[in-house]
């Protein structure tokens, strides 16, 4: 098996240099020698290596300077010490400068593998923590999250304030404000930010399949379910949990989760075992819950579990000042994945994004900025790159009818061809499930063109 990793044997005597390289070779690593402190130095300034394999006593440069000077070098280089048994002391000196481990003369080549898949495995793990850390850093930076809007602003100090605490949040907003970003930039800035962000989009579920993806399920020949599934609120240990359009919660589904979030525990569908639960819970809502209560739609004990802390996110319409920021950011980032050369924005299209009402708000800007990166052929946005500009200018309805099933054909069926009849990403714009999709396709007998 070809390994990647690159392996520096330096030693002053032959027949352990060769006996080390062929051995090596033969285990799939890419090897070199040298004989004495100086060339290995020499050889490993030229060349990357992963590991280093020196003995303490070398003619010249002894093996513990070559140890220091490599992890002046680099410090994440593997260094093992090769010593005689009368010189363990300076081996042990040798790991306190930075060595991995040592083993003596005569050398077990299998004991010496091990040690060097151990090393290597430690440093996989090292380097995948350290790109772990500096994504999450980078995901923690609100950069999406753009505006001096002073309602923003509040919604910014909600975050550096919630982001401390472990207590519960309800985020309000019409849809399409940005309110499971708003969530992910609160876990990111978490204690719980090393453990995962589980999403639940409540609205497109129905009350049975709310409770299998929530709680998941136990083997059962009699339903046909032969595997153990874990829920959400499984997978979510340690982390955090969103559940967004809480207001379409059912009644009995409100009490289950009442009841998890008041003993922190939980049984699986089918199951009688209590799994014990420990996840921070974001909810989101696109309705006033408060009016939902008086109507007797939502019990009062669960909003106020989920309302220790609360945030209102403003729609669009009333942030225009940051509709061209927002739109900037678009730009950058559709521009990068796309491997497209950034474009500004024309005076004529500036102007109508800010005087656009955006009744999907964030998630319609974004998809108007990406259409519009794809799409245009000059250096700037014009108008006629935006898909509100074609609605506007050539949308017709049938027969002149101005009904609300007419509008929403109208619509469906522009959101359906702006993203070549995609099911999945249609449904999640308009922000229904797909069985409700095909459900209106059929009543509005919508084809393909």
């Amino acid at each position: 098996m070809e390994r990647r990793e690159r392996i520096l044997v330096v030693d002053d005597e032959k027949i352990i240099r060769e006996s080390l390289f062929s051995w090596f070779e033969n285990e799939g690593y890419k090897v070199e020698t040298a004989p004495d402190g100086e060339t290995g130095l020499e050889k490993f300034q030229n060349k990357k290596f992963d590991i280093l394999l020196v003995d303490l006593k070398l003619p010249g440069i002894n093996g513990l300077q070559v140890l220091k000077e490599v992890k002046e070098i680099s410090k994440d280089t593997i260094v093992i010490m090769i010593t005689a048994f009368a010189s363990v002391s300076t081996a042990i000196a040798a790991l306190k400068e930075g060595a991995y481990d040592y083993v003596t003369k005569p050398v077990d080549p299998d004991e010496l593998t091990l040690l060097v898949e151990k090393a290597i495995g430690q440093r996989r793990l090292q380097i995948e923590n350290k790109n772990l850390k500096e994504n999450i850093a980078n995901i923690s930076k609100p950069e999406l999250i753009v505006g001096n809007n002073i309602l923003m602003k509040k919604v910014y100090e909600m975050i550096n304030t919630i982001s401390e605490t472990e207590a519960s949040t309800l985020i309000i907003g019409e849809s399409g404000t940005g309110k499971e970003l708003i969530a992910k930039v609160i876990h990111n800035n978490s204690i719980r930010k090393y453990f995962p962000f589980i999403s639940v989009k409540c609205g497109s579920l129905t009350e049975s399949m709310l409770e299998q993806e929530l709680f998941g399920e136990e083997p059962d020949a009699e339903r046909g379910i032969h595997l153990k599934k874990k829920g959400k609120i499984e997978l979510a240990e340690g982390g955090t949990l969103y559940l967004d359009e809480v207001n379409s919660i059912s009644t009995k589904m409100q009490v289950e989760i009442l009841k998890v979030l008041e003993t922190n525990q939980f049984t699986r569908i089918g199951g009688r075992e209590n799994i014990k639960t420990n996840f921070r819970l974001i909810t989101a809502a696109n309705t006033n819950l408060e009016k939902l209560i008086i109507e007797g739609k939502f019990r009062e004990d669960l909003y106020y579990k989920f309302n220790v802390f609360s945030i209102a996110v403003p729609p669009l319409r009333e942030r225009r000042e940051d509709i061209l920021p927002l739109s900037n950011a678009f730009i950058k980032k559709f521009s990068n994945r796309l491997n497209k050369p950034a474009k500004v924005i024309s005076v004529e299209a500036a102007e109508f994004l800010v005087n656009y009402e955006w009744p999907g708000n964030v998630r319609e800007l974004e998809n108007a900025i990406e259409r519009a990166v794809v799409v245009g052929k000059f250096d700037a946005i014009k108008v006629e790159d935006l898909p509100m500009c074609i609605a506007s200018t050539h949308f017709e309805v049938d027969d002149g009818k101005m009904s609300l099933s007419a509008i929403e054909k109208k619509h469906i069926f522009k959101v359906l061809n702006d993203n070549k009849w995609n099911i999945s990403k249609s449904a999640q714009i308009l922000e229904i499930d797909r069985v409700t999709l095909y459900n209106k396709i059929k009543r509005y007998n919508l084809r393909q063109i």
